[in-house]
């Protein structure tokens, strides 16, 4: 056959279920699947007997006794779904909701940055805005001076809630103030700071470093890495690098996911 003749051969895309002959072998059968092998597209054809045999792509077949030219077959692209940061389902064309009346408390602007980088898309979506507290020793005060209520509620995101901690004790007192009960949800993670609630994986090392109590905790973090940390914007420049080092949930650790999946879910169930 010349190189003419064989360009103008119709072409075939190589589809499951297509019966094709090889014309060197005499073999008939039908595609059962195709692969990439060492850079050649590979058919597997399956004879009526159930026996296989591989061919390459090509000239040297014939499609219902007449010579055709195999191609690969094009795949239709599959759309993908795109998710936020968090893992939910991102919803295209969606606008941000008005903010609710209820809110998501946080302990510090650190912990406000993290939650907004990860579920910040579904936040717009649910209308919750996330405040920082900038420490939760008067959080009883800061609770009456919201007013919760069904419509109005809170829920607060707090460090190192531990069996037996301060932040444990406060919390509890909170939860006793009027209008709290079902109105106020208060969690938390065991960590001393929002910090180690990124996975160390995620920087690079294998654990976060051990700092002693005579230390401050963010400025032991930064001298063991080897960072500046002698003012606080040397520690908001160390958080920011940090920080930069999340892209979505699977950078967090799961105590932290958890918990605020759950203020998210207790804030957008609707009250009867």
């Amino acid at each position: 056959m010349t190189k003419q003749a064989r360009r103008t051969l119709p072409k075939v895309p190589a589809a499951p279920g297509l019966v094709l002959e090889d014309v060197g072998s005499g073999w008939v059968g039908a595609i059962v699947r195709t692969e990439k092998s060492g850079g050649m597209h590979i058919m597997v054809l399956e004879d009526r007997r159930g026996k296989t045999k591989s061919f390459q792509l090509g000239f040297g077949f014939l499609l219902d006794g007449a010579p055709v030219e195999v191609v690969p077959a094009v795949t239709a692209a599959v759309p993908t779904t795109q998710r936020t940061a968090s893992g939910s389902v991102k919803v295209a064309g969606q606008r941000a909701r008005i903010a609710r009346a209820s809110r998501i408390w946080v302990e510090g602007k650190h912990d406000a940055e993290l939650v907004e980088k990860v579920w910040g898309d579904d936040l717009r979506v649910e209308g919750i805005v996330v405040e920082p507290l900038g420490g939760i020793d008067d959080l009883a005060g800061a609770i009456r001076e919201f007013n919760p209520g069904p419509q109005r509620r809170l829920g607060i995101l707090v460090d190192h809630l531990v069996s037996g901690s301060k932040e444990s004790r406060i919390a509890d007192q909170a939860l006793k103030l009027p209008g709290a009960a079902g109105n106020v949800l208060i969690v938390g993670h065991p960590y001393v700071d929002v910090w180690q609630a990124i996975k160390p994986q995620s920087l690079g090392i294998p654990a976060w470093p051990s700092i002693p109590r005579s230390v401050e905790w963010k400025v032991g973090i930064l001298q063991a890495f080897g960072w500046p940390s002698s003012s606080p914007k040397d520690i908001a420049l160390g958080w920011q690098r940090i920080l930069r080092q999340v892209d979505n949930y699977a950078d967090l650790e799961p105590s932290l996911l958890a918990r605020v999946e759950e203020v998210i879910d207790f804030l957008t169930t609707d009250v009867s």
